[in-house]
């Protein structure tokens, strides 16, 4: 049982070194990928556009009289009864 014992502490211990490594391949991998991501161009500016105004036209001039007239034969249904 000993044997086993110092065997699972050996790979334990292994994993530890490769796990090791590869994090710090991971490290500088991304050290590397960010020190070359951009040259010295010359940034480059976007246009700028004007904003867009919509106008929608309304389908009829009475549409702010309809809601209070329907209002207002509801309250006169209910005074009725």
């Amino acid at each position: 049982m000993q044997n086993v014992a110092s065997e699972i502490k050996d790979v334990g211990q292994y994993l530890e070194v490769i796990m090791k490594k590869i994090a710090l391949a991971a490290a500088l991998s991304v050290a590397a990928t960010s020190a070359f991501a951009g040259g010295m161009a010359e940034p480059v500016m976007e246009p700028v556009m004007a904003p867009v105004v919509v106008e929608e036209n309304t389908s009829s001039s009475s549409a702010g009289v309809v809601v209070p007239l329907l209002l207002l034969l509801v309250v006169a249904a209910a005074a009725a009864s």
